[in-house]
């Protein structure tokens, strides 16, 4: 298949139904029991424990992990005396005394132009404008350090609405939501393959030999939303800031040129290596904001095997593992998943993918 078919994909290529029971709304206990699908050589499906991922890899390998940190971006407050609820699509660090961000809140009826967003004394918002796309315009009065301490402050962890409907925010969400090595602060949302490691898993990994390397992209709420354009071609990505460093590159440049594995934890991981890769697969150290969305047709640069979680029908996500593996072997494998029951989403269970 040609480059300008896959373009003319639609977006039902990328649609399949998924029994409710099957959506994880806890995490597996330890974070490293849950299950491991991968293909083995004849592109078969097989089934491990994710405790034993470490066994895939050799002496050399370089695992990439996005070290972002969610911030707690859930709010609760009021629009006069009706409560008022929302999650912040993506957090800027701005400069200037005043931040502009941008919500999804409900009920969006009590949502207007020049209301106040009062979530207690220490911490107010004013819309600036309310979008047909549902997507509602704040603006915060003070500095990006004084908004993140607030939210810190008073903020709430930011699960995917799916699980606080179905049972609420819990205090061990604050824990469970956020990878064990995250440090820097910017995500509304997990980088959610990240979540399987333990300290002990990531131990082991050293001792084989297996360099661990950090990117940063701070997740935004877009990156899990479906996808509703008829052809995917169509669909425009949320742009995300994302941080290579010096180091990283040259780390994972040197692994490739002396032929090693680059495996990705997450989409995220992946995406921002690929926006800082030139057309001969040599990775530069950049800072910068990223909108790539890729679809079957993508040639990859970097990497050579991911690390991901199960995702939603019709997502970008979904697209973005069907062109690194193949879209037939991602519907094998998603067939096996659904028959065998594996859990999905971001508390739910992994696969291991290598790149067609």
């Amino acid at each position: 298949m040609t480059f300008q078919r896959f373009i003319k994909m639609k977006i039902n290529d990328f649609n399949f139904d998924l029994p409710n029971e099957l959506i994880a709304d806890t995490p597996a206990n330890p974070r490293d029991s849950s299950r491991l699908l991968y293909f083995d050589e004849n592109n078969k499906v097989n089934e491990r424990i994710f405790s034993e991922i470490d066994e895939f890899f050799d002496e050399g390998d370089v695992i990439i992990f996005n070290d972002s940190k969610v911030v707690p971006s859930y709010l609760i407050g009021k629009i006069g005396e009706k409560k008022f609820q929302f999650n912040l699509i993506r957090y800027d660090f701005q400069q200037g005394e005043t931040q502009n961000l941008d919500i999804l809140g409900r009920p969006r009826k009590v949502a207007c132009k020049g209301a106040v967003i009062e979530i207690n004394k220490e911490l107010k918002f004013i819309i600036n404008k309310v979008n047909e796309d549902g997507v509602i315009t704040i603006e915060f009065i003070g500095s990006s350090e004084v908004l993140l301490n607030k939210l810190n402050n008073y903020g709430l962890t930011p699960i995917p609405l799916y699980i606080l409907k179905k049972r609420g925010l819990k205090e061990e969400d604050k824990h469970n939501y956020q990878t064990i090595y995250a440090k820097n602060e910017g995500s509304v949302a997990a980088p959610t393959a990240g979540l399987h490691f333990t300290p002990s898993l990531m131990e082991r990994l050293q001792n084989r030999g297996v360099k661990l390397s950090y990117v940063t992209l701070n997740v935004g709420a877009g990156t899990f939303l479906p996808v509703k354009t008829e052809s995917i071609k169509d669909h425009k990505m949320h742009s995300e800031l994302i941080n290579v460093s010096r180091e990283t590159s040259e780390v994972i440049n040197k692994a490739k040129g002396a032929g090693k594995k680059i495996i990705c934890v997450g989409t995220t991981s992946l995406r921002a290596l690929e926006s800082c890769a030139d057309t001969d697969g040599i990775l530069t150290p950049q800072t910068k904001y990223t909108d790539i969305f890729i679809y079957p047709g993508y040639k990859f640069k970097i990497v050579d095997k991911l690390i991901t979680n199960f995702h939603l029908p019709k997502s970008t996500l979904l697209m973005l593992i069907s062109a690194f593996s193949g879209l037939e072997n991602i519907k094998n494998l998603y067939e096996h998943a659904i028959k065998n029951k594996v859990r999905f989403y971001s508390y739910g269970d992994a696969c291991l993918l290598k790149k067609l």
